[in-house]
């Protein structure tokens, strides 16, 4: 059973809209205000709705809507229907009387119905219930996602198949609110296209823009549609590891893909790595969706290889909350108070105001969650001007009820943010997190007692991948709390103690180096947090102790070259000398390397040892000489390390040395080829060697002729290797035409926002 009973009275109508065109087949002209002339609808024409019968002439289409879950529909309820109807007819404007109705109908009223409307001179009359539109719903994969709001309305069991409900309930875990108030906008439309045509989508916006709620919506209908496997996750090596390339109907789903807060400039390393892979995964019939802030994805567009994988340009869709039209802002608004949790008296008392809120310049998603929330509104003016204010100050104001509560909330916000907003459950927290809580004036216990007190309002326990964990019901809590950090010295050396390193090198910077959303410590703090960089020694994330070390010392690299002053850097190398060994011999793949990022840096402060960046020029001409690595060349951050006579002595050693055993490097590629491997990937960093030799020899007919060959032979290999899949049918969302294109209306939509 579908609560068809909470989607007020327009979203009811657009839903009949839909069902008549999807289900019915018939375009409508809608009549959606006072002035609709007893008709909701009305098409011209013949009708065959099922075997057997046939209708022809006038058809007019109304539509019934009760905010009253059961209840069943009486005559007295369209007494005002049957004196408009007696009118139509007399006009010859209604030979069929369609009526649709959320209401449950017996057989008995059914027939009365038509009994009173035949009287009126209809030639036929058709009742349809609640019980027949949820039968549509069930049956019909394309109704359900133009109406998406069904899928947080319902028990799933009823729609999606086993396989498909299995993938959605991660999902929808934490998703099932927002989709029950969700509107189908421009927005998604493009997504879906950008979807359809590509299999990636990035999705941009500015915080709560409504970003992950479209990535949830593509998600669902995936799951729905093609019976999608859908994979959420949180950083792009994930990707490479839950990819099955024996199972192309992968859905993969990245939030914040480039930081949650602020730029990271270590996923978009991540990503520059797995790139060939990804382009794989897509090939294979896999579709992606990532989202991010504008602005991070600004800082990391910087950094991101686009040319390793085009679709970055191709394929982003920018959400623009100030493009949302006007019916969309008083869809959402509407959705969020009539389907949150504020008393019939607020409602009744902002009623008057929510079409001046829904039109004011500054209006987000976000604010129509708060709204319909009444731990955002407690000092909320519910006036003309407080309502002005309450959308104009949304940050400051979100920053003042959170510091307003008490000091345990305030601590468990704090743990939150330690672990820089995932907090696994059951909690288990470090010595050093228990003592923060200890200096903030909570305890661990309270804490727990806490987050369950604030469980929806202000954090969620939400389930993904069957792991359960914490998380802040939106993103903006976590920037509000990172402001009231950054206004409080104690709390900040609380923080800076109690926070484990893999999380505070995500967050912070050493040093302001412009980074939107950062945490930027004072010099004050430079040793507490030098003391901790050269005591953490391995990761969490890798169970093998060399894993675990070669990426922590990675991550530490990129925190040191991206987020870290000259001052703070000088200090560092007093204190850990050794860092400088590691930079001089950075790993292959010089164009992702961290390592060559730090020396650059280094190098341009006027602090790397000349002995190092000696030892580094003679590293990376080794990796370009013996073709394992052309960064000495292609990439600039590398080249402009090496001298002049570097420079020269390397073009001559590649061309005596690494031209004319060009054959064997091919080989030595083809030998490490495995099964299941994409040929085209895994030839990729080769490829790119060949690349970067004709574009640097451009006049030399030595090199280029030897380049073709061994191009010739590689591309060759690649056609000669046998396909990893068949190819998969085309899987789209397909183009959704949304139902206030064809309804015009002058009814407030706020009419029954405090029934």
């Amino acid at each position: 059973m579908f609560k068809l009973h909470t989607l007020g009275w327009h979203s009811f109508q657009q839903l009949c809209l839909s069902v008549v065109r999807e289900v019915l087949g018939q375009t409508v002209a809608g009549f959606l205000d006072s002035r609709d002339g007893g008709r909701d609808g009305a098409f011209t024409g013949r009708w065959s709705p099922q075997y057997g019968e046939h209708y022809n002439g006038e058809f007019v289409i109304q539509c019934k809507f009760t905010n009253r879950p059961s209840y069943n529909l009486q005559l007295s309820d369209v007494q005002t229907e049957l004196e408009k109807t007696k009118r139509l007819v007399a006009a010859g404007r209604c030979d069929v009387y369609v009526l649709l109705t959320n209401a449950g109908l017996s057989g008995n009223s059914e027939e009365r119905l038509a009994e009173q409307f035949k009287a009126q001179g209809v030639k036929h009359f058709l009742a349809l219930g609640s019980t027949w539109l949820e039968d549509q719903i069930r049956a019909t994969k394309k109704l359900r996602m133009l109406v998406p709001r069904i899928y947080g309305l319902g028990d799933l069991t009823q729609i999606l198949d086993e396989r498909a409900y299995a993938q959605a309930t991660a999902v929808l875990e934490s998703m099932r609110d927002d989709l029950a108030r969700v509107v189908v906008t421009e927005s998604y439309r493009q997504a879906a296209k950008a979807l359809d045509q590509h299999g990636f989508v990035l999705l941009l916006g500015e915080p709560a823009a409504g970003k992950t709620t479209i990535a949830s919506m593509l998600a669902m209908a995936s799951a729905d549609q093609w019976q999608a496997s859908v994979v959420k996750l949180e950083r792009p090596e994930q990707i490479v590891q839950h990819w099955n390339p024996h199972e192309p109907s992968q859905f993969f789903w990245i939030d914040d893909a480039f930081g949650v807060q602020q730029y990271e400039y270590g996923l978009a390393s991540g990503w520059n790595q797995i790139f060939s892979q990804v382009r794989t995964i897509l090939k294979q019939g896999s579709k992606i969706v990532m989202t991010s802030r504008d602005y991070i994805y600004k800082a990391a567009r910087r950094d991101l290889k686009e040319s390793a994988f085009p679709l970055l340009k191709e394929s982003h869709v920018v959400i623009d909350v100030h493009g949302l039209t006007t019916k969309e802002r008083e869809q959402i608004l509407y959705n969020h108070i009539r389907l949150g949790t504020q008393p019939h008296e607020f409602r009744t008392r902002v009623k008057p105001f929510l079409k001046e809120v829904a039109g004011h310049p500054r209006f987000i998603p976000e604010i129509a969650r708060r709204l319909g929330d009444p731990n955002y509104t407690e000092e909320l003016n519910v006036s003309s001007y407080g309502l002005s204010s309450f959308v104009e100050r949304r940050a400051e104001l979100l920053e003042e009820i959170l510091s307003g509560l008490d000091r345990d909330c305030r601590a468990a916000l704090a743990l939150l943010y330690m672990r820089n907003g995932i907090l696994p459950s059951p909690v288990a927290a470090s010595a050093p997190e228990i003592e923060a809580v200890e200096r903030l004036g909570s305890t661990f216990g309270k804490c727990l007692d806490a987050l369950q007190s604030m469980d929806e309002s202000f954090v969620v326990l939400a389930t993904e991948q069957g792991e359960r964990a914490w998380r802040y019901k939106h993103p903006t809590i976590g920037d509000a709390y990172a402001n009231i950090l950054k206004q409080s010295p104690e709390q900040l050396a609380v923080y800076v103690q109690g926070t484990d390193v893999e999380k505070l090198i995500e967050q912070v910077t050493c040093g302001d180096v412009e980074i939107q959303g950062a945490m930027a410590l004072p010099r004050s703090m430079y040793p507490t947090v030098i003391d901790r960089l050269t005591s953490s020694t391995s990761s969490k994330w890798f169970k093998s102790s060399h894993l675990s070390g070669w990426y922590q010392r990675r991550r530490l690299t990129q925190f040191l070259a991206a987020r870290c002053s000259k001052e703070f850097l000088a200090l560092y190398l007093e204190a850990s000398p050794s860092v400088l060994e590691s930079v001089a011999q950075p790993e292959p793949r010089l164009a992702y390397s961290p390592q060559v990022r730090m020396a650059k840096r280094l190098y341009d402060f006027g602090i790397l040892p000349e002995s190092h960046r000696k030892l580094f020029a003679d590293h990376v001409i080794e990796l370009a000489i013996t073709g394992i690595d052309a960064g000495a060349m292609s990439d600039e951050e590398v080249s402009s390390l090496l001298t002049d006579d570097e420079k020269a002595f390397l073009r001559e050693q590649i061309r005596v040395q690494l031209v004319p055993r060009l054959n064997n490097c091919l080989t030595d590629v083809q030998s490490s080829f495995s099964e299941g491997e994409d040929a085209s990937s895994h030839m990729s960093d080769f490829k790119d060697v060949l690349t970067t030799l004709c574009e640097q020899f451009a006049d030399d007919s030595f090199v280029i002729n030897a380049v073709a060959l061994v191009e010739t032979a590689a591309d060759k290999w690649i056609v000669d290797q046998p396909p990893t899949r068949e190819d998969l049918e085309p899987r789209e969302i397909g183009a959704l035409r949304l139902a206030d294109e064809d309804w015009s209306s002058e009814r407030n939509i706020f009419d029954d926002i405090d029934t």
